[in-house]
Protein backbone atom coordinates (compact mmCIF):
# COMPACT_ATOMS: atom_id res chain seq x y z
CA UNK A 1 0.00 0.00 0.00
CA UNK A 2 1.25 3.48 -0.89
CA UNK A 3 1.43 5.79 2.11
CA UNK A 4 -1.72 7.88 2.47
CA UNK A 5 -3.61 5.85 -0.13
CA UNK A 6 -6.15 3.05 0.00
CA UNK A 7 -7.94 0.65 -2.36
CA UNK A 8 -11.35 1.19 -3.90
CA UNK A 9 -12.79 -2.06 -5.23
CA UNK A 10 -15.94 -3.73 -6.41
CA UNK A 11 -17.17 -7.02 -7.83
CA UNK A 12 -18.34 -7.24 -11.44
CA UNK A 13 -19.15 -10.13 -13.75
CA UNK A 14 -16.46 -11.56 -16.00
CA UNK A 15 -17.69 -9.94 -19.22
CA UNK A 16 -17.78 -6.47 -17.58
CA UNK A 17 -14.22 -6.98 -16.36
CA UNK A 18 -13.09 -8.03 -19.85
CA UNK A 19 -14.77 -5.00 -21.46
CA UNK A 20 -13.23 -2.70 -18.85
CA UNK A 21 -9.78 -4.21 -19.46
CA UNK A 22 -10.22 -3.69 -23.20
CA UNK A 23 -11.28 -0.05 -22.67
CA UNK A 24 -8.24 0.57 -20.46
CA UNK A 25 -5.97 -1.03 -23.03
CA UNK A 26 -7.40 1.12 -25.84
CA UNK A 27 -6.54 4.23 -23.81
CA UNK A 28 -3.06 2.94 -22.98
CA UNK A 29 -3.87 2.71 -19.27
CA UNK A 30 -3.89 -0.01 -16.67
CA UNK A 31 -7.28 -1.02 -15.30
CA UNK A 32 -6.34 0.63 -12.02
CA UNK A 33 -5.39 3.92 -13.70
CA UNK A 34 -8.61 4.00 -15.72
CA UNK A 35 -10.74 3.27 -12.66
CA UNK A 36 -8.96 6.04 -10.74
CA UNK A 37 -9.51 8.49 -13.60
CA UNK A 38 -13.22 7.62 -13.81
CA UNK A 39 -13.73 8.00 -10.04
CA UNK A 40 -11.96 11.38 -10.02
CA UNK A 41 -14.04 12.58 -13.01
CA UNK A 42 -17.28 11.49 -11.36
CA UNK A 43 -16.41 13.21 -8.09
CA UNK A 44 -15.40 16.42 -9.89
CA UNK A 45 -18.62 16.42 -11.97
CA UNK A 46 -20.74 15.80 -8.85
CA UNK A 47 -19.12 18.73 -7.07
CA UNK A 48 -18.26 16.53 -4.10
CA UNK A 49 -16.23 18.57 -1.59
CA UNK A 50 -12.76 17.32 -0.76
CA UNK A 51 -12.41 15.63 2.59
CA UNK A 52 -9.24 15.97 4.64
CA UNK A 53 -6.06 17.28 3.12
CA UNK A 54 -3.10 16.05 1.20
CA UNK A 55 -0.45 14.41 3.35
CA UNK A 56 2.60 16.62 3.79
CA UNK A 57 5.49 15.95 1.49
CA UNK A 58 7.99 13.57 3.00
CA UNK A 59 11.47 14.76 3.81
CA UNK A 60 14.14 13.25 1.59
CA UNK A 61 15.79 10.19 3.10
CA UNK A 62 19.22 11.73 2.85
CA UNK A 63 18.33 14.76 4.98
CA UNK A 64 21.46 15.83 6.80
CA UNK A 65 21.75 16.84 10.44
CA UNK A 66 24.94 18.40 11.76
CA UNK A 67 25.99 17.71 15.33
CA UNK A 68 28.87 19.18 17.31
CA UNK A 69 30.69 16.74 19.56
CA UNK A 70 33.36 17.29 22.14
CA UNK A 71 36.64 15.57 21.34
CA UNK A 72 36.10 12.72 23.83
CA UNK A 73 32.67 11.92 22.42
CA UNK A 74 33.98 11.99 18.87
CA UNK A 75 36.71 9.57 19.92
CA UNK A 76 34.11 7.23 21.47
CA UNK A 77 31.93 7.50 18.36
CA UNK A 78 34.82 6.54 16.11
CA UNK A 79 35.89 3.73 18.44
CA UNK A 80 32.41 2.21 18.69
CA UNK A 81 31.68 2.53 15.00
CA UNK A 82 35.04 0.94 14.15
CA UNK A 83 34.32 -1.93 16.55
CA UNK A 84 31.12 -2.57 14.62
CA UNK A 85 32.74 -2.14 11.22
CA UNK A 86 30.50 0.82 10.44
CA UNK A 87 31.21 4.38 9.32
CA UNK A 88 30.80 6.83 12.23
CA UNK A 89 27.87 8.63 10.55
CA UNK A 90 26.04 5.35 9.91
CA UNK A 91 26.60 4.27 13.49
CA UNK A 92 25.31 7.62 14.81
CA UNK A 93 22.28 7.41 12.52
CA UNK A 94 21.51 3.86 13.70
CA UNK A 95 21.84 4.93 17.31
CA UNK A 96 19.53 7.91 16.88
CA UNK A 97 16.99 5.86 14.95
CA UNK A 98 17.08 3.11 17.59
CA UNK A 99 16.50 5.65 20.36
CA UNK A 100 13.72 7.56 18.58
CA UNK A 101 11.83 4.45 17.49
CA UNK A 102 12.67 2.26 20.50
CA UNK A 103 14.30 -0.31 18.20
CA UNK A 104 16.98 -2.64 19.46
CA UNK A 105 20.14 -1.65 17.57
CA UNK A 106 21.66 -4.68 15.90
CA UNK A 107 24.20 -4.06 13.13
CA UNK A 108 24.45 -6.31 10.10
CA UNK A 109 27.48 -8.31 11.28
CA UNK A 110 25.85 -9.17 14.59
CA UNK A 111 22.56 -9.99 12.90
CA UNK A 112 24.44 -12.33 10.55
CA UNK A 113 26.19 -14.00 13.52
CA UNK A 114 22.84 -14.61 15.21
CA UNK A 115 21.39 -16.08 12.01
CA UNK A 116 24.39 -18.40 11.75
CA UNK A 117 23.88 -19.55 15.34
CA UNK A 118 20.20 -20.19 14.67
CA UNK A 119 21.07 -22.21 11.57
CA UNK A 120 23.57 -24.29 13.55
CA UNK A 121 21.03 -24.96 16.29
CA UNK A 122 18.48 -25.93 13.65
CA UNK A 123 20.93 -28.45 12.16
CA UNK A 124 21.65 -29.91 15.61
CA UNK A 125 17.91 -30.18 16.26
CA UNK A 126 17.37 -32.05 12.98
CA UNK A 127 20.15 -34.47 13.86
CA UNK A 128 18.72 -35.10 17.32
CA UNK A 129 15.27 -35.68 15.81
CA UNK A 130 16.71 -38.29 13.42
CA UNK A 131 18.46 -40.02 16.32
CA UNK A 132 15.29 -40.01 18.41
CA UNK A 133 13.24 -41.39 15.50
CA UNK A 134 15.68 -44.29 15.05
CA UNK A 135 15.72 -44.94 18.79
CA UNK A 136 11.92 -45.15 18.86
CA UNK A 137 11.77 -47.44 15.83
CA UNK A 138 14.54 -49.83 16.79
CA UNK A 139 14.53 -49.47 20.56
CA UNK A 140 18.21 -48.52 20.53
CA UNK A 141 20.67 -46.41 18.63
CA UNK A 142 23.79 -47.95 17.13
CA UNK A 143 26.91 -46.04 16.31
CA UNK A 144 26.09 -43.25 18.75
CA UNK A 145 27.73 -43.07 22.13
CA UNK A 146 27.12 -41.09 25.27
CA UNK A 147 30.16 -39.06 24.28
CA UNK A 148 28.43 -38.12 21.00
CA UNK A 149 25.35 -36.97 22.91
CA UNK A 150 27.54 -35.05 25.35
CA UNK A 151 29.21 -33.35 22.37
CA UNK A 152 25.78 -32.33 21.04
CA UNK A 153 24.89 -30.89 24.43
CA UNK A 154 28.20 -29.05 24.66
CA UNK A 155 27.69 -27.60 21.19
CA UNK A 156 24.21 -26.40 22.12
CA UNK A 157 25.53 -24.88 25.33
CA UNK A 158 28.38 -23.18 23.51
CA UNK A 159 26.02 -21.71 20.92
CA UNK A 160 23.68 -20.55 23.68
CA UNK A 161 26.55 -18.94 25.59
CA UNK A 162 27.97 -17.30 22.45
CA UNK A 163 24.58 -15.91 21.51
CA UNK A 164 24.05 -14.55 25.03
CA UNK A 165 27.53 -12.98 24.94
CA UNK A 166 26.80 -11.43 21.55
CA UNK A 167 23.55 -9.92 22.78
CA UNK A 168 25.22 -8.66 25.98
CA UNK A 169 28.10 -7.13 24.02
CA UNK A 170 25.58 -5.50 21.70
CA UNK A 171 23.64 -4.02 24.61
CA UNK A 172 26.81 -2.93 26.41
CA UNK A 173 28.24 -1.28 23.31
CA UNK A 174 25.31 1.15 23.18
CA UNK A 175 25.99 2.28 26.74
CA UNK A 176 28.53 4.81 27.99
CA UNK A 177 32.22 4.03 27.70
CA UNK A 178 34.25 2.39 25.04
CA UNK A 179 33.57 -0.82 23.25
CA UNK A 180 35.73 -3.71 24.39
CA UNK A 181 34.07 -6.97 23.61
CA UNK A 182 34.51 -10.52 22.42
CA UNK A 183 34.82 -9.45 18.77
Amino acid sequence: MVEGKTHLRTWVDRSTRQRFAAAASEQGLSESALLKRLVEQMLAAAGTPQVGHEPPEREPRDLRVCVRLVAEDLLLLRERSAARGMPAATYASALIRAHLRSLPPLPVAEHRALKTAINELTAVGRNLNQIARIAHQEGKVTGLTRADLRAFLELCGALRDRTKALLKANADSWKLGSVRGPY
